[in-house]
């Protein structure tokens, strides 16, 4: 089932009767009568869901962005697959109806392509990890390679996904951003010849770093003024830079400072499981912060060779000192693993 939206004509389409797509319908309505103002749901991810207000004038400024960056057409097709309660599906409406771009709006599942028919084509399309990590897995790429471009966030993009990206010619585009940049400000190919480790910024946005050497961003998408992030970050240019991790992310334990993220790329890189985990933290006597690694599993398991292994990688206070097995992981509304949540439901 899904609900086309084409920019052209919608201000005098029905409304639907389906929920999900009447929200879709309403909040077009809403846009192309001029709406000035919207309220939009961070996704918790980093801290408690509040609401920001996002203005119209913000919203056309991203999606211009997006359009010049990955070459956008007035009459192309786009895939609506993502939550529209939150920025990054809100914003797939904002640049259909801003490019000229047809909707075909599905609701949110980890195989948005099983509502579409297969004889409609689509140029572009933007999935969190998990959904393109499922049309790989259900060997979709004909229908994936079919796209003119890709764009995959709102979560880390691991290393076996990375892998099976490569099989693709479509280019995919990993993104970086938020609620108060009005989406994405950065992106990053994740293949092909030109594919790299930097995000580079779009055209427009002004961005430095603090003494934590966390991202400030500045642009008309945050209606000019400073967003300061919390996100580490290392230039390589003025207009590249490689996501370190966040800087609440950073623990002292026995003195020593620990990137999370750190740990966990390299426990990614060594480790076969498929198994979810993160690495996260516990008081501690001795230490005071005492590294650990949380487990999506029904049963503990021997750890020894994991333990081993990052022996060879990492400082002995990067070496999580306690793994610890969780039955279920609690998630945010957008799919991501709520670490501080599902320690303390779990303590």
């Amino acid at each position: 089932m899904f609900f086309k939206i084409v920019p052209q004509s919608i201000l005098q389409t029905p409304a639907p009767n389906d929920a999900y797509f009447l929200q879709a319908w309403a909040f077009c309505q809403s846009y192309l009568d001029g709406e000035k103002e919207f309220v939009l749901q961070t996704s918790g991810s980093t801290g408690q869901p509040k609401p920001i207000i996002l203005t119209h004038r913000q919203m056309q400024a991203s999606a211009h962005m997006t359009q010049q960056a990955l070459g956008l057409q007035n009459g192309e097709n786009a895939l609506v697959c993502l939550n529209i309660s939150y920025i990054a599906g809100t914003m797939m409406l904002v640049r259909g109806l801003e490019i000229g771009l047809t909707l075909y709006v599905v609701p949110p599942s980890s195989d948005p392509f099983s509502e579409i028919p297969k004889d409609i084509h689509l140029d572009f399309a933007a999935f969190v990890p998990l959904q393109l990590q499922t049309l790989l897995e259900h060997n979709r790429h004909d229908l994936l390679n079919k796209l003119k471009v890709i764009i995959v966030g709102g979560a880390a993009v691991n290393i076996p996904l990375l892998a099976q990206i490569q099989q693709l010619n479509v280019p995919v585009f990993s993104t970086y951003g938020m609620t108060e940049t009005v989406s994405h400000v950065a992106l990053r190919k994740l293949n092909g010849k030109d594919a790299s480790d930097s995000f580079e910024l779009l055209e427009g946005i002004e961005a430095t770093t603090d003494e934590r050497s966390c991202l400030r961003l500045k642009s008309a998408v945050t209606n000019n003024e400073w967003i300061q992030t919390n996100d580490v970050v290392e230039w390589t240019d003025n207009q590249h830079f490689r996501l370190v991790g966040r800087s609440d992310n950073i623990i002292n334990s026995g003195g020593v400072k620990i990137q999370l993220e750190k740990v966990e790329r390299v426990i990614e890189s060594i480790w076969g499981s498929s198994l979810r985990y993160f690495v996260w933290w516990q008081p501690d006597e001795r230490l005071g912060q005492k590294l650990i690694l949380v487990v999506e599993a029904n049963q503990t398991f021997d750890n020894g060779s994991l333990r081993m292994n990052l022996e060879r990688l990492l400082s002995p206070y990067e070496i999580p000192k306690e793994i610890l097995c969780y039955k279920k992981f609690i998630e945010t509304p957008t799919g991501k693993v709520d670490k501080r949540c599902t320690f303390e439901e779990n303590k």
